[in-house]
């Protein structure tokens, strides 16, 4: 007997039972009698008073819950070691089975860290393949934000719970990533981002992906992690590489040494995958539209902008400076920021925001 949506919410939720063990079920390494002895384990742990509290929640607020018994669980996710036994999905629950290419790498990004991010975010979505990251500060936000702008969908990997975004600068951009793609964590409702969340949401960004690339990575980075993982997982692992002297790049240097795809250009990627993915893929339909992920992005100068740059100090702003000047909330005023940083209007230099032209 398959077991049924609400056997693997159980699962997810009786203590006791990891997602090791679950993959061990999903992939039918169990023989007929420590399946059922599992799946008893669970129900009786768990009430189906406390399967449908979680479901009126999820469903009052607008989230999905994704299991192994339902077409949207991707089939790439399934054949990790440690699935996840339940997804919770805000956006767009079908994009989870869209072939996917991770984009990682430092959360202290330099100038052109960001915008090698951004350039192979926008390559990836413009030829129909769907950019996945992290959310967090420097290369996943600046992959987010370029996959929007060049009208596609993105998908957010959470190490929190759904209703908790971290971090907090983020949540203008999480709230675009939800309306044009998707944010997708494991985690319960109300669990705070933790630091050994994290390699657990690195395992489902490349276990999600067909790939990852990784951009500008020290050499004991988390996106070395997750490359790490990809590459047991059976995924393609590419690095972009860097000046020999730039200690951002060592690691993307390392993974090079290690065996991982050197990317120049998007070929790279596509001479990877499979051909008959490759000609199946579909680009995202030009739109001019006000409800176009491209025009949400906020991608391109606007007055708003123009307005923030006159509000710079001769020798550069500090953000909180910024931020009582603009009248804006943070997370606005963040993502604007980054905007003109892309478009190479502003630069961070230490604490303080300047003005290039």
């Amino acid at each position: 007997m398959q077991p049924t949506s609400a056997d693997w919410i159980a699962l997810a939720l009786a203590r006791g039972i990891g997602p090791v063990r679950c993959g061990s079920l999903l992939h039918g390494e169990l023989d007929a009698v420590a399946a059922a002895t599992l799946l008893a384990k669970a129900r009786e742990s768990v009430s189906c008073e406390r399967i449908h509290r979680l479901a009126d929640w999820c469903a009052r607020n607008d989230i999905v819950m994704v299991t192994p018994a339902d077409d949207s669980y991707p089939a790439v996710l399934a054949m990790i070691p440690d699935p996840p036994p339940l997804l919770f999905v805000r956006g767009d629950a079908s994009l989870l089975t869209r072939p996917q290419i991770a984009v990682v790498g430092a959360r202290r990004a330099s100038r052109r860290g960001l915008a090698d991010a951004a350039w192979i975010a926008g390559e990836l979505t413009r030829v129909g393949l769907l950019v996945t990251s992290g959310l967090a500060l420097g290369v996943d936000g600046a992959a987010h934000e370029a996959a929007l702008a060049a009208g596609g969908p993105t998908l957010a990997v959470l190490g929190s719970g759904p209703d908790r975004i971290y971090p907090q600068r983020h949540l203008d951009l999480a709230a675009r990533v939800r309306q044009c793609g998707a944010l997708v964590t494991e985690f319960m409702p109300g669990m705070a981002p933790a630091p050994h969340h994290f390699p657990r949401r690195n395992r489902l960004i490349s276990g999600l992906s067909l790939g990852v690339v990784v951009v500008e990575a020290a050499e004991h980075s988390g996106s070395l992690i997750t490359a790490r993982l990809a590459a047991t997982q059976g995924r393609e692992v590419f690095a972009m590489p860097a000046t020999a002297r730039d200690p951002g790049g060592r690691g993307c240097h390392r993974l090079i040494r290690e065996g991982a795809r050197l990317l120049t250009s998007i070929d790279d990627v596509l001479e990877e995958l499979p051909a008959e993915l490759c000609g199946s893929l579909q680009p995202p339909a030009p739109s001019s539209g006000p409800t176009s992920c491209a025009a949400q992005s906020g991608a391109g100068p606007t007055q708003g902008e123009d307005r923030l740059l006159s509000l710079f100090d001769a020798e550069g702003s500090v953000f909180d400076e910024l931020l009582l000047r603009s009248g804006l909330d943070a997370a606005t005023l963040n993502a604007r920021l980054f905007e003109l940083e892309l478009d190479g209007r502003v630069a961070r230099e230490r604490q303080r925001w300047v003005k290039l032209m």
